[in-house]
């Protein structure tokens, strides 16, 4: 009954392609598209996973209120409320906002395991997330600020 069941569904998708919806929110674009939109080094950062130099983004240092959102897609991904100077040369956050990120496993560095930290509209490379945090959540989700664009609150 089961093995019917999936052949069923996926006859249904070949036969109706159009009724399988994707998620409307999610951002897909081309290459050629994302090297137009975004400055070479967001494009580095967040299509190709490159880390900007530490100590090289004016965000490090922003303190007004505000949202700092993706700069591939424009998602809000973290309230000016979570930020923190961590001293490590990159911004700084205790918390994204809700449904604003996905992680996933970083494996590219022998040497350590670490959380790696995306947009959850374009799937854009952020940053990483580390547990040596300040309270509440004692993480650190340490972003590349050439990711990120800041708005301020009015």
């Amino acid at each position: 009954m089961q093995r019917t069941t999936a052949l069923a569904v996926l006859g249904g998708i070949v036969l109706f392609p159009r009724l399988v919806r994707a998620d409307p929110d999610r951002l897909v674009l081309d290459d050629a598209t994302w090297r137009k939109r975004l400055s070479v080094e967001a494009y580095d950062v967040l299509r190709h996973a490159g880390t900007e130099a530490p100590f090289s983004s004016p965000l490090d240092h922003e303190t007004r209120h505000g949202t700092y959102v993706c700069a591939g897609c424009a998602l809000a991904l973290f309230s000016s409320k979570t930020k923190y100077d961590s001293g490590t040369g990159w911004p700084s956050f205790w918390a994204p906002l809700p449904n604003a990120v996905s992680t996933k496993p970083d494996h590219e560095l022998a040497l350590e395991d670490r959380t790696e930290v995306h947009c959850r509209r374009c799937s854009g490379h952020l940053g990483h997330v580390f547990d040596d945090g300040p309270k509440p959540t004692g993480l650190r989700y340490c972003m590349n600020g050439v990711a990120l664009k800041f708005v301020a609150s009015a």
